[in-house]
């Protein structure tokens, strides 16, 4: 007789949940040393920060730390976002923590919604 799955529908739910949004905090030379990222945030007044909001399988952590260090793929792909590296800061958690985790599907929705609610706060943002 076959072995029944011990699986359960909680872990099945959480295995699928490896995914996260996250936000990294970045200079605020950005806005005056670059022209697409100063376009793109027209209702900042310069109060509040430059924020970059992404989505990854690893930690936040970790994808900051690949971000900073410029690291690429297995085959020569750059897994570094230009704007991170050049002004990434540091993560700000709570902006994001209460978020995850969440599923593939629903972090890369995730990200352009909290990016556009960033920005409508004032923030200026900036997102893939």
């Amino acid at each position: 007789m076959p072995k029944k799955s011990t699986t359960s529908t909680k872990s099945k739910r959480v295995s699928k949940s490896r995914h996260s949004v996250y936000v990294v905090e970045l200079s605020k030379r950005i806005y005056s040393e670059d022209r697409r990222f100063r376009d793109a945030n027209p209702q900042f007044k310069g109060v509040l920060e430059c924020l970059y909001v992404g989505m990854t399988s690893k930690s936040p952590k970790q994808r900051l730390s690949q971000h900073l260090n410029g690291t690429k793929s297995k085959r020569g792909h750059n897994l570094a976002s230009s704007v991170v590296k050049k002004y990434g800061l540091y993560l700000r958690p709570s902006l994001y923590a209460h978020l995850n985790p969440l599923s593939k599907t629903a972090a890369a929705n995730m990200e352009k919604t909290l990016a556009e609610e960033l920005k409508r706060k004032g923030y200026a943002v900036w997102w893939n």
